[in-house]
């Protein structure tokens, strides 16, 4: 009987460890960050389809979204697809697209991180030209790779209950692995006025 009884406590023992790391990582998924997997090219050259990455889910708790953090949402065709997109407009600010050009409050944006010129297209939320406010409680987002994103620039500015989270590392492939930083300065991405973005524009 001893030995039945020490088997039954022994497996007890590991039943309740999994249960408690089992609870632990439902958590985590819930409330604090998850696991996300880049599909399609849209953010290319920033993030590669197949690669893996995580988001927090707490970050916008602490602090508002800033210009230039890249973030998960839900779309706004389908909140069961996720997308991933880069915040190039916070609420109030304007943004113009011209020539194939991105600006903010009247200031050209530097964008070193993108491979291709901003394009917009017919029927779009976007038209060349023509100067956008963004919404209070919402943001303006693009993808990296302007030619094949579908962004703001389609069906307009994200809510800000939309955002699921920051992406802040990139665990997979293994030779990429690290945390994501914020291209803009500091002094950049937060404050409604810009002044400065085109000295950061020359600058990159």
């Amino acid at each position: 009987m001893g030995i039945v009884r020490g088997i039954i406590e022994f497996v007890m023992d590991i039943l309740e460890t999994i249960v408690f790391i089992g609870s632990l990582f439902i958590v985590v998924y819930l409330f604090i960050m998850a696991p996300n997997q880049v599909k399609g090219a849209s953010m290319e050259p920033t993030f590669l389809s197949g690669e893996y990455i995580l988001t927090s889910k707490i970050a916008y708790k602490f602090r508002e979204p800033h210009r230039g953090d890249i973030i998960v949402f839900q779309s706004p065709r389908n909140p069961d697809i996720d997308y991933i997109k880069r915040i190039i407009g916070l609420p109030e600010d304007e943004i113009l697209v011209r020539n194939q050009e991105v600006y903010v409050n009247g200031n050209l944006l530097g964008e070193n991180y993108i491979a291709d010129k901003t394009n917009v297209w017919e029927g779009g939320f976007i038209k060349n030209g023509v100067p956008i406010i963004v919404p209070d409680n919402s943001y303006f987002v693009m993808g990296d790779n302007r030619p094949r994103s579908s962004d703001s620039r389609e069906f307009g500015p994200v809510p800000y209950q939309s955002i699921i989270g920051e992406v802040f590392y990139r665990y997979f492939p293994a030779a990429k692995m690290g945390t994501i930083n914020n291209p803009f300065p500091e002094s950049l991405q937060s404050s409604l006025d810009v002044p400065g973005l085109e000295m950061f524009y020359q600058a990159s």
